[in-house]
């Protein structure tokens, strides 16, 4: 999977700034399993999944529907269109989690999680559903863009 530096940037940004909470948002671009993706635009969106019970913070993700629909209808016709999702990881490795596994289903979709601690994102990497399993993919950050 290929994303530019400046995207990797605002995933990162945006989990930094949304700690303690998860950050979410949509992955437009180009590609397949057999070709690999590229990622031409990333689009954050409202997290709206509401705390579990018992929580104040945001521990889960959702993406805005609204979002996704309004993205969508931009993208039709075009050769891009929404390739997959990011989220963060509040205080955890940048890694599926089980509750990712259970709530994933758009096996087409890639998924980036960032990582952040502290404030700070720490971490970032790509995945893909394969099998009913989550299976990492090389994400190789683009210099210049």
């Amino acid at each position: 999977m290929k994303l530019t530096a400046s995207h990797r940037r605002l995933i990162m940004d945006e989990a930094a700034a949304a700690y303690p909470a998860e950050c979410c948002g949509l992955l437009v671009g180009t590609g397949s399993n057999v070709e690999g993706w590229t990622v031409t635009r990333v689009v954050p969106a409202a997290n709206v999944a509401p705390p579990e019970p018992g929580h104040s913070i945001r521990d889960r993700f959702e993406v805005d529907p609204q979002t996704r629909f309004d993205l969508e209808r931009e993208l039709r016709g075009q050769p891009d269109a929404v390739i997959g999702h990011y989220h963060s990881h509040p205080d955890h490795p940048a890694e599926p989690s089980a509750t990712d596994l259970a709530k994933a289903f758009e096996p087409s979709l890639i998924w980036i999680i960032a990582s952040a601690r502290a404030g700070e994102a720490t971490g970032i990497a790509a995945f893909r559903l394969s099998n009913g399993a989550f299976e990492a993919i090389a994400l190789e950050i683009l210099d210049g863009e």
